[in-house]
């Protein structure tokens, strides 16, 4: 199965994307990591819906309003509540959980998050995971 560009003409679609959102997180499986919070980088591409899809020829003309898109201030700020909201043991949990924010816009056709722990490693930049997630 062939899966869509985020951005393509051809579905109407167009791409929306958070890129470094760094937050304080409670997160891991060590007791160390349950008695402080960490450093975390995520990273978020959409896939969305463009407003007047059935004439996708004309999709970026019209009214200038908020309502026609998804608004990524709305998504941050979920995102940085979850995130603030308790203790994660896995960076995968974590990863699905805000697959399912970017998910809960039925615009949102498809997402890909990649969530990293910044400072697990001295060596190493970071440690994390990525997945994608789609609407059905």
């Amino acid at each position: 199965m062939e899966y869509p560009r985020y951005a393509d003409a051809a579905r109407a679609t167009r791409r929306m994307f958070i890129r470094d959102l760094v937050l304080a997180a409670s997160i891991g499986v060590h007791p160390h990591e349950h008695a402080a919070r960490q450093r975390i980088c995520i990273n978020l591409d959409l896939s969305v819906l463009d407003d007047g899809a059935q004439n996708f020829s004309r999709a970026a003309v019209g009214a200038d309003e908020l309502y026609r898109v998804v608004d990524y201030e709305t998504i941050v700020n979920d995102v940085r509540a979850m995130v603030a909201s308790g203790h994660v043991q896995l960076v995968e949990t974590l990863a699905e959980r805000l697959a399912e924010i970017c998910l809960a816009d039925e615009r949102v056709r498809q997402v890909r998050v990649c969530v990293e722990k910044l400072d697990v490693f001295p060596d190493a930049a970071a440690a994390g995971v990525e997945i994608e997630r789609r609407n059905t």
